[in-house]
């Protein structure tokens, strides 16, 4: 199977899974054209018809949106263009005094037998009152999920997948391609 990111963390964190699963995983990272939506789920499709024009395996592709309900879903799907500028420390200053839940929605789009099927999952949580962690990521600093103590980047890989977005969304992936006996 092939996975299409730019992103080397979430391609480590999405072949861990994989390989727990005995499927082999080939990372690709294309230039295609960056899509703007209001939504996760369009962002991840519209990707996906992009990236068809120029890869004709199957191959699946993901967008991920940290939600903040006190913010007005912000700043959702244009998550990693607000960690780019204003970072977690801005978004930090933003929910000051505010509400601090929040969760994260990843949206997987695999383009299989010339479909595409999507994919999700969703991690709810807080936005913690500073950064704590190794692993630097995102949000990922900032992010405690609900019932734990620690922020995603306080815990190693495995307890991440466990308890995240990305891997419940990538374990109903996993799921689907040993159900359906893809070409994996």
């Amino acid at each position: 199977m092939i996975i299409v990111t730019s992103n080397r963390h979430k391609f480590e964190e999405i072949s861990a899974l994989f390989h727990e699963a005995g499927i082999s995983l080939e990372w690709r990272q294309m230039k295609y054209e960056e899509i703007q939506e209001d939504t996760t789920e369009i962002i991840s499709y519209r990707s996906c018809v992009e990236v068809r024009k120029f890869l004709h395996d199957d191959f699946f592709l993901e967008d991920t949106g940290l939600y903040v309900p006190a913010l007005h879903g912000f700043p959702g799907p244009y998550s990693s263009y607000v960690n780019g500028t204003i970072g977690y420390a801005g978004l930090q200053r933003l929910v000051d005094g505010k509400d601090r839940t929040a969760y994260f929605k990843t949206v997987i789009s695999l383009s299989i037998n010339r479909g595409i099927i999507q994919f999700g999952g969703i991690l709810k949580g807080k936005i913690s009152a500073e950064a704590r962690g190794v692993t630097a990521f995102g949000f990922d600093p900032v992010f405690i999920p609900e019932g734990e103590d620690l922020t995603l980047a306080e815990m190693d890989i495995d307890d991440k997948n466990r308890l995240s977005h990305r891997g419940k969304a990538v374990s109903i992936l996993i799921e689907y391609l040993l159900s359906s006996k893809a070409n994996i």
